[in-house]
């Protein structure tokens, strides 16, 4: 793609994500959304393969309908109420659809269907802003809006929960899982939005953190499904076993960075009195694990059966950029010593 076409895209990326950042009043947010819709698009379409072309539409007809709905309901709002301030959304109707109009442009169970199609049909770098930059401007307004039906919450965060971890078993495309995994931890944050935005804050950053390094670890060993990760041993030793501890940590096993968020989490659930909830959230957890365990018995316990005869690929230089992956680990790996420190600064 022409850098310059390229710069406009990503600027106009930002400038979506900054405008509903900035905006109180619903058409504002409204454009925002939009200008991040239209700002992907060209992005996910740039090579000109069927499967990226059907990915490009089916992402463009999902947050097309999401955005028609939340339209609607602001309008409806506004109709209703003479308001058209987001944190002035006092009537339950357009209040419910709203949170269901982005709980769909974000890709929660049972509206995120079209969230593991998508993803595998795009490359991975486009894919991890699908999968992080583009959650933010709705992430925004579901914390400035705080749903009046804190039952439905509840229930979009454990059903992604399961979904995210049922979903993930049975896959073998590495694309697809990234899809489960980021249905899986958007439920975790969305169960405790309600209760401490601010925990649900440190999730999103911790999860942004780690799928920093899972993205660039598939792309630096060319892999796209389990068994391709066999291989990874001879492109990239000192990678390949440092591989198994990230994925861990993205299922939350101490004493990683990924147990930080789900521990809290579960506190903060119990002290609401919310213990069954909490349970089937931790419970839903042992799903994803089963899948990151997968991942990384293939990559670190699995020697591919092919003699490779030759230069070794791992000895030759590598073109990507190794100081973000770099940083990315450390911090996927090592942060928990931190946990007294963070919750310290959310009870503040």
């Amino acid at each position: 793609m022409n850098p310059y076409i390229l710069a406009i895209l990503l600027f106009g990326l930002g400038l979506g994500t900054t405008i509903t950042f900035a905006s109180s009043h619903w058409l504002l947010a409204w454009m925002g959304l939009e200008m991040n819709t239209l700002a992907i698009i060209p992005l996910m379409a740039q090579h000109h393969h069927p499967r990226a072309v059907e990915a490009t539409t089916k992402y463009f007809l999902t947050q097309a309908a999401a955005a028609a709905t939340l339209l609607f309901a602001s309008v409806t709002n506004a109709w209703l109420t003479g308001q058209w301030e987001i944190q002035q959304i006092m009537h339950p109707l357009p209040n419910t659809m709203i949170t269901l109009a982005l709980a769909l442009k974000i890709g929660l169970a049972p509206l995120h269907a079209w969230l593991p199609e998508v993803l595998q049909g795009l490359d991975l770098t486009t894919g991890l802003i699908l999968s992080t930059w583009q959650k933010l401007a709705p992430f925004a307004l579901i914390l400035q809006i705080q749903p009046s039906n804190s039952a439905l919450l509840i229930i979009l965060g454990l059903t992604s929960a399961l979904v995210g971890g049922w979903g993930g078993l049975n896959q073998t495309q590495l694309r697809k899982i990234l899809a489960y995994s980021s249905i899986a931890h958007l439920g975790w944050m969305i169960l405790v939005l309600q209760f401490s935005p601010s925990i649900t804050l440190l999730t999103l950053l911790t999860y942004f953190i780690m799928t920093f390094f899972y993205v660039p670890c598939i792309k630096l060993n060319k892999a796209t499904n389990i068994n391709t990760l066999a291989t990874s041993w001879t492109k990239a030793p000192a990678l390949t076993a440092l591989t198994p501890l990230i994925l861990l940590s993205l299922g939350g096993l101490p004493p990683l960075t990924g147990f930080m968020p789900k521990w809290l989490i579960l506190q903060e659930l119990t002290k609401q009195g919310l213990s069954p909830t909490a349970t089937l959230a931790a419970l839903s957890a042992l799903l994803s694990l089963y899948f990151y365990l997968r991942l990384s018995y293939a990559m670190a316990l699995t020697i591919s059966p092919n003699n490779l005869t030759g230069t070794t690929p791992w000895r030759l230089p590598s073109v990507q950029l190794t100081c973000p992956l770099a940083a990315s680990t450390a911090m996927t790996i090592c942060l928990l010593p931190l946990t007294p420190a963070v919750s310290a600064l959310l009870t503040s």
